[in-house]
């Protein structure tokens, strides 16, 4: 039950993900329909050749639009609050409730199937819970593995002695493992989350300099993880060596950071206990 309840992986609502889910999902089940006629439309309305390809058409628009209207609704709503795995199944299982019954409708009133409307929703329930979980589970393990692969290469990566790392440099990459951007640890002042891209603010020639690098916070913060690097919002990733005043105010903690003008970074609640811990391990050391 412990894993259910746990959020699901950044993947699965990365908007690059979601355009792939919709265009895969499309194209299997436009084959599968061709191929196998899962609705047995080919037999009871004596469709074939051009008109089953019609037909199987409407029937992936008509999927495509719900699967779309759903996943932009998660993509928003992840940003308000993040899925658990029984919610992400649920959610699954009302996209191919809702597609099984416009299937149901049309095939009943629109090609006028004489099948009793309970029967025909059971058969399209039936197959569309094939036709859709069969790609889903496909494009889940390839996400996984994709994730982890790049995890694995950040860690190898992370390892190997290099100049780089001896002197301090830090690498931001890409959602694709792609090298974007290397700074010294002593110049990064945040990093603040932008839809589906991060902004990297740092110093150079005395000035405060910003880059965009699409991945997500949560990628970053995995990276981070026991570094001097933390999460503070859940826009926001500030350096503590760039911190010079914390202040408490009504609305929380502040975080004043250690250049000319002057950048103030707010501490959510869910952020204020790992902040102060971070500091008072820091005050500890250097005592």
């Amino acid at each position: 039950m412990l894993f259910f309840e746990k959020s699901i992986p950044d993947y699965l609502i990365r908007k690059g993900n979601l355009v792939r889910l919709v265009l895969f999902t499309a194209i299997f089940a436009l084959a599968f329909i061709n191929i196998y006629d899962p609705f047995s439309v080919e037999s009871y309305l004596e469709l074939s050749g051009i008109r089953l390809f019609l037909y199987s058409s409407f029937v992936i628009l008509t999927g495509v639009l719900v699967v779309v209207i759903s996943r932009v609704i998660m993509y928003f709503y992840s940003k308000i609050k993040r899925l658990n795995y029984w919610q992400y199944i649920l959610w699954v299982f009302a996209e191919i409730l809702v597609m099984a019954f416009v299937y149901s409708i049309y095939v009943k009133f629109i090609l006028a199937d004489g099948r009793d409307f309970m029967e025909l929703f059971n058969v399209t329930m039936k197959n569309t819970l094939l036709v859709i979980l069969l790609p889903y589970t496909i494009l889940w393990l390839f996400f996984s593995w994709q994730d982890k692969s790049l995890k694995l290469q950040a860690l190898e990566e992370k390892d190997e002695p290099s100049p780089k790392t001896k002197s301090g440099m830090i690498p931001f990459r890409d959602e694709k493992g792609t090298l974007r951007l290397s700074v010294q640890q002593q110049d990064l002042l945040y990093l603040e989350a932008a839809d589906n891209y991060v902004s990297i603010y740092f110093i150079q020639h005395n000035k405060v300099q910003k880059f965009m690098v699409r991945n997500s916070m949560n990628a970053y913060e995995e990276q981070f993880r026991d570094s001097r690097i933390i999460r503070c919002h859940r826009s926001y990733m500030v350096n503590l060596d760039k911190v010079r005043i914390i202040r408490k105010e009504q609305d929380g903690l502040h975080l004043e950071l250690s250049i000319e003008p002057s950048i103030s970074l707010l501490v959510t609640k869910t952020y204020v206990k790992g902040v102060l811990e971070a500091f008072s391990s820091s005050s500890s050391l250097d005592a």
